[in-house]
């Protein structure tokens, strides 16, 4: 196992343990299977889609699941009908699988599709307004209403 310093981040860098402890653990537990293979793009400043491969599934053999800030995709083949199939080859696989992906902070899941075996899920950004970079007035603090704030698009 490697063991990494991260001393020299810690010391220029404010809040972000949560962050390097994610990243290392997610390194640690990477998985080791590259089945469904998937795509993720970025559509714009704050869409994404995430696009797995999942040719033989149907809608309803699929699950698609949000926790916390963990997007949770999941694949179980029904059991055939009773009737027995001999292959000459047998390429498609049709296993049962797991996909696990972390969310960033404000990531929504959107909505799934699914179309010519592609199921896309789409995600968002969504930044509270509390969030969103304002401007700060320098002068006097009034002790009652705090540093008065300007807004993003009010002229200083």
């Amino acid at each position: 196992m490697r063991t990494y310093d991260l001393t020299p981040v810690y010391r220029q860098s404010v809040g972000f343990d949560r962050l390097f402890n994610e990243l290392f653990d997610g390194l640690s537990k990477a998985e080791t299977t590259g089945y469904p293979p998937y795509n993720i793009e970025v559509l714009g400043e704050n869409d994404y889609r995430i696009t797995l491969a999942v040719a033989g599934f149907s809608e309803d053999e699929l699950e698609i699941e949000v926790t916390d800030r963990a997007l949770r995709i999941s694949g179980s083949r029904k059991e055939d009908d009773g009737v027995e199939r001999k292959f000459l080859h047998q390429g498609i696989a049709g296993r049962s699988f797991e996909r696990r992906f972390q969310l960033a902070d404000h990531l929504k899941v959107r909505g799934a599709t699914m179309e010519n075996g592609l199921l896309n899920i789409e995600l968002q950004r969504e930044i509270p307004e509390a969030m969103k970079p304002r401007k700060i007035a320098i002068g006097k603090t009034d002790e009652q209403d705090g540093p008065r704030v300007i807004a993003s698009n009010d002229a200083a």
